[in-house]
């Protein structure tokens, strides 16, 4: 069994891992999505939220972009990240587990410096 986590803002996957409305958690036995269940985003704080998700028991995150402190405490916890991601986050975790997913290497670069990380203009 494995569970992966989705940053998303309603049912698609967010641009902003930090920013995103909330986490929609899917549990996966025998390559199939046996569960899912959204989480509120409890708050957006340097490295709060990859220990969230670890804490919940996550083994990969799939997001638009994503900063890179966020990233290294991923790598951390042995936790994957797919970044890049768009769409609909039960269409993205099928691909993943099929293995038609692969991260971007998308990272929000106003994040490089925690404590300097002003917020995202709204478009």
């Amino acid at each position: 069994m494995m569970k992966i986590a989705v940053a998303c803002d309603g049912k698609n996957v967010s641009e902003h891992f930090g920013h995103c409305e909330g986490f929609e958690l899917f549990t996966v036995e025998g390559g199939k999505i046996t569960e899912r269940k959204f989480n509120q985003n409890p708050g957006h704080k340097p490295g709060f939220l990859p220990n969230y998700l670890s804490d919940l028991g996550v083994s990969a995150i799939i997001t638009g972009g994503i900063g890179g402190g966020a990233i290294d405490i991923f790598n951390e916890k042995n936790i994957e990240v797919i970044s890049g991601a768009a769409g609909d986050s039960g269409e993205a975790v099928e691909k993943y587990l099929k293995g038609e997913l692969k991260s971007a290497g998308s990272v929000c670069h106003e994040h490089e410096f925690e404590s300097t990380c002003g917020e995202h203009h709204q478009h």
